[in-house]
């Protein structure tokens, strides 16, 4: 499988971090964000700006400026000292929860960025677009500016990200190399007075560096050049080492022969699975989450996720759930390192068995859903539950198949076994405005009406939106001669017209 790589570039890091530290500690008075700011840095002795949000940009300020004449330009400029530990361990942080959400491979890139090996976890998102797309509003959302890349290298990713002037840049496998080759030479993360020595010989793109010999060019520059243009286009692999919270339990084994075989690994996969579970019982956990590293020859790391319904530390199981992942996992010419470990564990619940002295875990369909979760995806894996709404099509969600209920949600009123997502309208012979019709016609079936029961009025949510205010329904359950039951209603009371359209529907079935 092509290796995809995903890199995050957050350009206004320090400026976003402290915007949304402001907002949560200042409310209403933080400073709005046509306000120019400015992070305070220094370069040798002299104070110089090192990071700006978008308004000081606009404001014609650039990076290195002496803050001084960045004061005297600006008007009402906002001075802050940059805080470079609190921005790295804020981006710690980040990568953690990249961990969570996206994938088990992911590491700060620099000061001001993520980068996240994709491969193989794009289809859970519907696509790689979509993936970034995702990410993307995620931060977004939390006040971070971003422009994300994927591509086959962590080097060619990189580069894309902070130099192709899009939020999103999704290359093509085999297609890294073409999209480089425009980009400035500062893009493949060389020293600054090595871009500047490029530039006085000539050298200003990635293309015109990458056509000339390599030999004379490591003889002259060294080899810090071609190593980072290997890595840009992937001839060379560049290994991501993944964050771990420095709580998280783990376990590792290296093997003095690599290894390829999947019974090989299946072996010594269940091994680690009994010493991570002995190291959580230590502390009274269970694993929510496993992530199983298989670090390769070649420097490329493969990985394979458990997520589970309940915490648990049952051997058995949890090995037949991670070997259950080993035929989405590539050995190449063998895996030398093999990393387990559990992030998220909790606190693990028990209960006396029926032998006395015997304590198991609390029994159910955990292994059930776990199970339905690796093979399916966990997606594919939900229960239903009631949301409090008096409209059918609002009152119900997705939940985790495992999630508690909640207690008193449910309406005391039946409900078909079959409700469908939209309303289907039904030609009606009513024989009074308040009463059930007497036959219905419904995908051209025409069907008399035996029994009915009814109406439910329910009434529009007025607080969603004026249109609301004087909305109704009737709804009634009829049974034809052949003795199916239907869930029908009438768009309105059956008298004034702001109440609804009086059309008739068919909203579900009975079983």
């Amino acid at each position: 499988m092509t290796q995809r790589v995903i890199s995050v570039f957050l350009p206004h890091w320090p400026t976003d971090r402290l915007a949304r530290t402001q907002a949560k500690t200042m409310g209403k008075a933080a400073p709005p964000p046509e306000t120019p700011v400015v992070m305070v840095g220094r370069i040798g002795r002299r104070r110089a700006v090192a990071a700006m949000n978008p308004a000081a940009a606009q404001a014609g300020l650039r990076i290195g400026q002496a803050v001084a004449q960045a004061t005297a330009m600006t008007r009402g400029l906002l001075l802050h000292d940059l805080d470079a530990e609190g921005d790295a361990a804020a981006l710690l942080r980040l990568a953690l929860w990249a961990q969570r959400h996206f994938s088990p491979v992911v590491a700060p890139d620099g000061a001001d960025g993520l980068v996240i090996d994709a491969t193989g976890c794009a289809h859970l998102f519907g696509g790689e677009e979509k993936m970034l797309v995702a990410l993307r509003d995620r931060l977004a959302k939390a006040g971070y500016a971003a422009q994300l890349a994927i591509a086959d290298s962590w080097g060619g990713a990189h580069a894309l990200a902070r130099y192709s002037r899009r939020s999103i840049f999704v290359v093509a496998p085999g297609r890294t190399g073409w999209e480089l080759k425009d980009l400035p030479v500062a893009a493949l993360r060389l020293p600054a007075d090595l871009v500047q020595t490029l530039s006085r010989l000539g050298f200003d793109t990635i293309g015109e560096l990458e056509a000339t010999k390599k030999g004379p060019l490591a003889h002259r520059l060294g080899l810090e050049p071609v190593r980072r243009l290997d890595q840009a286009f992937g001839r060379t692999a560049e290994p991501i080492e993944p964050v771990l919270a420095p709580e998280t339990l783990r376990v590792r084994r290296v093997f003095a022969e690599p290894i390829g075989a999947p019974e090989t690994m299946a072996r010594y996969l269940g091994q680690l699975t009994g010493e991570i579970c002995a190291a959580l019982e230590a502390v009274g956990l269970g694993a929510r989450r496993l992530d199983a590293y298989f670090m390769r020859v070649d420097n490329r790391i493969e990985t394979a996720r458990i997520s589970l319904a309940q915490p648990s530390r049952d051997v058995p199981r949890l090995t037949k759930l991670l070997c259950e992942k080993l035929e989405t996992v590539d050995p190449g010419f063998g895996v030398e390192t093999l990393l387990l470990a559990a992030p998220g564990a909790e606190p693990l619940a028990w209960r006396q068995g029926d032998v006395v002295g015997d304590v198991r875990p609390a029994a159910g369909v955990a292994g059930l859903v776990d199970t339905l979760s690796v093979r399916l995806g966990p997606e594919a894996v939900y229960r239903i539950v009631n949301v409090p709404s008096d409209l059918p099509e609002r009152s119900v969600r997705k939940a985790p198949a495992l999630s508690p209920p909640d207690p008193g949600e449910a309406t005391p009123w039946p409900r078909p076994e079959r409700l469908f997502r939209h309303p289907e309208p039904i030609e009606t012979l009513a024989a009074l405005p308040d009463h059930p019709p007497v036959a219905f016609t419904w995908r051209g079936v025409r069907r008399r009406v035996a029994r009915a029961d009814g109406p439910e009025r329910l009434f529009g949510e007025w607080w969603r939106s004026d249109a609301e205010l004087t909305r109704s329904r009737d709804y009634f359950q009829v049974e034809d001669d052949s003795g199916e039951r239907f869930w029908i209603f009438r768009d309105g009371d059956g008298e004034d017209a702001a109440s609804g359209s009086q059309r008739w529907f068919l909203h579900g079935v009975f079983g």
